[in-house]
């Protein structure tokens, strides 16, 4: 493959969609790649501004104001790096001949859990968790006496964990119909999930080039609110199981065709495995491969895109402890022990240009055996505090 420089005629183009701490990491495997990079997002300063040959700021959900930009910059690759995104931009973007990744169906499913359990569940006869679709307070009290307490209740579209809440009783309807009201996204239809007891969660990083699929090991991960805080990798699995969630990522993946890194989400009871979710793009719990692997999810996702071979080594054990902010602040300071910088661990810190409570503004990466990884992981991240 030939590779040009960024800014030329014949340059290589890739759009972000999205710029946050992924998209950042996106665009420096890009870079590397001496690819021109746009990176486009809400906010002016977000991460993958920082690093990018140039960017824009949009409502991305406005449909003509993202397509002015695409048509613009006329890039060669659109990679949508978040859900809060014009879908009908991509559909028309990718009708005028544009190469969206992996492509605007593929984003149309995935970006909303409607669209995503029904595929999985009905038409590729995956095993998930009952489910129910409600849109108002009313249907939402049907669905938990239906599903029974506790339940877990999300907005079809939201990313992070924003507005997902679990019902541990009828008493709690309130105040989750008010927490999934207020996420970004599309709120105006909540899903309602029975609780699938399972025993851990794991993501499982598919990666297709067009010519071949390839599976990361298996991240375990512990969520807080629908957003991850920790990740380790190998997750340990039973033979059957991790060969188990191989077969449903694939067909998934297969299923939803392109090219590109899906972080398929998956609960494990013993040997079973149970499909929940799916992102076309690196995931948050995949942050781990930055220490664990000489390709991580970022680098794999752009020799996926740009369809290279996809061969990397797993250097061996890891974990990730993801820093939340405890306050709000326009200039934002994170102040790190310096004992994160070891010869087995460091940090990564965002860049981003607000911080508050709850936002997610630096990880921690370890390297070691698992066990001692996420021990260590667990006390680095007391170590980083908001100054």
């Amino acid at each position: 493959m030939q590779f040009s420089a960024p800014l030329k005629s014949n340059s290589k183009k890739v759009m972000l969609l999205g710029s946050g701490e992924l998209g950042k990491e996106v665009a420096i495997e890009a870079q590397r790649l001496g690819l021109e990079v746009v990176a486009v997002d809400k906010y002016e300063g977000a991460p993958a501004h920082l690093v990018a040959t140039s960017h824009h700021v949009v409502d991305m959900q406005d449909e003509e104001a993202l397509l002015e930009i695409i048509r613009h910059e006329k890039p060669d690759y659109i990679l949508p790096e978040v859900e809060a995104i014009s879908i009908s931009a991509l559909f028309k973007a990718e009708a005028e001949g544009f190469n969206v990744i992996p492509n605007a169906e593929a984003v149309n499913k995935t970006m909303n859990r409607k669209n995503i359990r029904r595929f999985a569940a009905e038409e590729l006869g995956l095993k998930t968790g009952p489910y129910k679709f409600v849109k108002t307070r009313a249907e939402m009290e049907v669905a938990g006496t239906e599903m029974g307490y506790p339940c877990v209740v999300k907005p079809v579209m939201s990313s992070s964990g924003h507005g997902q809440s679990v019902m541990k009783s009828a008493a709690d309807l309130d105040a989750s119909w008010e927490t999934a009201k207020e996420a970004r996204g599309d709120a105006s239809e909540l899903i309602v999930e029975a609780f699938v007891d399972f025993d851990y969660e794991i993501t499982m990083l598919t990666v297709r080039n067009g010519k071949e699929t390839v599976f990361c090991e298996p991240i375990g991960h512990q969520q807080k609110d629908g957003d991850y805080i920790y990740s380790w990798q190998p997750a340990i699995m039973t033979p059957l199981a991790k060969e188990r969630a191989e077969e449903i990522a694939l067909k998934v993946t297969d299923g939803l065709g392109g090219r590109g890194l899906f972080g398929v989400e998956l609960f494990i009871k013993g040997d079973e495995v149970y499909f929940s979710e799916v992102s076309p793009r690196p995931h948050d719990t995949g942050m781990v491969t930055l220490i664990t692997q000489s390709q991580s999810e970022f680098a794999l996702h752009l020799r996926a895109v740009l369809g290279l071979p996809l061969g990397f080594t797993f250097y061996g054990d890891g974990a990730s402890a993801a820093f939340k902010s405890t306050k709000d602040s326009y200039a934002p300071v994170v102040d790190v022990d310096n004992s994160l910088f070891s010869d087995n661990s460091y940090v990564r810190v965002f860049g981003k240009p607000e911080s508050h409570k709850g936002r997610r503004m630096a990880v921690a990466l370890v390297f070691d055996e698992v066990e001692k990884a996420l021990e260590q992981a667990k006390t680095l991240i007391t170590k980083i505090k908001d100054a």
